[in-house]
């Protein structure tokens, strides 16, 4: 139903509880309603902060526990030691920082390789295999939401039949 007059919902027997939750964990209405609906959307999921390391770019991120963590051996993967896990676009929100971005590309210029302009930490990008999603470097995840790290090489020298041939790399950025 379309909320009433002036937004407000009708939550009928349940009024009484909506309003001590939100007094309880001291959330406005809209807090309150996005951490509800981020509990039963990203069920099984956790909520990942991170970060560049002098603080300017911030994000948040869902996805599990148990991260499965890409390690490339292509170029630049390689230079940057860039260890990453991929998530759909939907469950990554930037925080803060957007300009105070900049981006690099090469070759055919797919892959968004961000980093903060004052630091130069790349804490997350676009990946050339799922550039409807993020890459995120889980080394620039804040403490205390990782439970285990399970790390599988990929081979980026010859990125074209590596994710040909990889089974699920591509459905990774999928919701």
């Amino acid at each position: 139903e379309p909320p009433g007059p002036g937004g407000a919902i009708d939550l009928g027997a349940q009024s009484g509880r909506w309003a001590a939750f939100q007094e309880r964990h001291r959330l406005s209405c809209e807090e309150a309603a996005r951490l509800l609906l981020d509990a039963y959307e990203y069920r099984g999921l956790v909520k990942h902060t991170g970060g560049c390391h002098c603080g300017a770019v911030r994000f948040e991120v869902w996805a599990s526990a148990d991260l499965h963590v890409f390690n490339c051996n292509c170029s630049i993967c390689t230079k940057k030691q860039n260890r990453h896990f991929i998530v759909p676009a939907s469950r990554f929100k930037l925080l803060k920082g957007a300009d105070n971005l900049t981006t690099y590309t090469f070759n055919t210029h797919r892959a968004q390789h961000t980093f903060c302009k004052t630091c130069g930490v790349q804490s997350f990008y676009t990946p050339r295999s799922n550039p409807d999603g993020y890459g995120i470097a889980p080394h620039c995840l804040d403490d205390g939401t990782v439970q285990t790290i399970i790390t599988e090489d990929i081979n980026g020298k010859e990125w074209e039949k590596a994710v040909r041939e990889h089974k699920t790399i591509r459905d990774m950025s999928k919701p």
